[in-house]
């Protein structure tokens, strides 16, 4: 469970922004929407080799700047 704690005189929205921040960093809703439905090895692998050209394509053009 995430615990934030509100400092004195801070607003309530930035604490809000800042359990948001740190829920996301989590990763735990990423895991929830994985589990959703079942999706083969195949298509995982494959997936995370398109996320890895596409990591090292726009490297590469930052590179050449």
């Amino acid at each position: 469970m995430l615990k934030i704690e509100v400092k004195p005189g801070e607003n309530i929205e930035r604490a809000l922004k800042r359990y948001k921040r740190k829920y996301r960093n989590t990763k735990r809703l990423d895991q929830i929407r994985d589990r959703q439905e079942y999706t083969k090895k195949s298509v995982e692998r494959r997936r995370t080799i398109k996320k890895a050209q596409y990591k090292a394509k726009y490297l590469n053009e930052k590179e050449n700047e």
